[in-house]
């Protein structure tokens, strides 16, 4: 965000309220080429996480917890949640007309939107519920997302999905939890936005932030310790004893609380899962992107996250994040 458009404006004091949308437009007003489709696409996924967001709140109260009895690409167990808000998404943004390659989590194949009356220059990664095996105990949720512009859009096809992440032009989530909040950056920064449900808007409550150089609290599961390598083993070992360990178990809630808060969060690749868990399009892609808008580093131990080049839509990557300096720390017991 730029000082002119909202200098000397208290953020959340109730005088002059920054909403999402505000903001996108004010982004929109400094760049003299935007033609307004990245607005309007963003638009599109705002509507998605407000839908979602209601639909999570009600869940308990009208049948949508649970499982559908089917399991998607990953193999994983599908919830009722999952299905629905991928619906959403997908329907949302089909109709913002602003994109022509979507790629979520639930579907094995990249859709390509055929009809060109209804198709744009955006190719969206979406996981549009991660965490869901915590639905049902209530643990935050979220949906997560990465945006890139497509190389021809006369021709989009699946290679616009395969690259790196330094060509994202905007990523970001959605935290559905004692509160709904988005983070966002269009990659000048990050900024959050707080869902007040009396007025349906978006609500910046966290503008321009900045992770610090190191912080108090490292995030993995040492569940998983037997399965790590000799130096994440030892990394692990030398940071619980200066740092506090906190890990929630899902990956929105935890890199929520690093990105506020400083510190690492790690899910490393291991013996058990030699590539690793996390979905490098619409995971480790988004969520670096984030960290270093905001200061931070995201690593595999030996390679930036953004310099990886997927093999295909679902493939995976370990993934360290957080404060620069935690990070580079990391990184120093892979050498």
């Amino acid at each position: 965000m730029t000082s002119n458009n909202f200098e000397n404006i208290q953020v959340g004091t109730g005088e002059d309220l920054i909403t999402l949308t505000r903001w996108v437009i004010a982004q929109q007003q400094d760049v003299p080429e935007a033609t307004g489709d990245l607005t309007l696409l963003l638009t599109a996924i705002q509507f998605g996480c407000k839908f979602v967001a209601s639909k999570v709140k009600q869940a308990g109260l009208i049948n949508l917890l649970g499982l559908t009895g089917a399991a998607n690409v990953q193999g994983e167990d599908v919830k009722k949640l999952d299905i629905l808000a991928n619906d959403i998404f997908r329907n949302a943004l089909i109709g913002s007309g602003k994109a022509c390659l979507l790629v979520s989590e639930e579907d094995e194949n990249a859709m390509i939107i055929e009809n060109k009356d209804q198709r744009g220059k955006y190719v969206v990664t979406f996981d549009p519920l991660d965490g869901s095996s915590n639905i049902d105990c209530g643990v935050s949720i979220g949906t997560i997302f990465g945006i890139f512009k497509v190389k021809d859009e006369s021709n989009p096809n699946i290679s616009d999905c395969i690259r790196s992440g330094r060509e994202l032009v905007a990523s970001g989530y959605c935290m559905y939890g004692s509160y709904c909040e988005m983070i966002l950056s269009v990659g000048n920064g990050v900024n959050g936005f707080t869902l007040d449900p009396s007025i349906g808007e978006f609500i910046m409550t966290h503008p321009n932030i900045r992770l610090p150089p190191h912080g108090k609290i490292y995030s993995v599961n040492e569940g998983n310790h037997k399965y790590f390598d000799e130096p994440c083993k030892k990394y692990v070992e030398h940071v619980k004893q200066k740092y506090t360990a906190r890990y929630v178990g899902s990956m929105v809630s935890d890199i929520h609380r690093t990105l506020l808060y400083g510190g690492i969060f790690g899910y490393p690749a291991d013996s058990k899962s030699t590539k690793g868990k996390l979905r490098i399009l619409y995971e480790v892609f988004p969520m670096a992107f984030l960290i270093e808008q905001a200061g931070g580093k995201a690593t595999t131990g030996t390679k930036d996250c953004l310099d990886l080049i997927p093999e295909h839509i679902h493939d995976r990557s370990g993934i360290w994040l957080g404060s620069k300096e935690d990070v580079e720390e990391l990184e120093s017991f892979y050498k």
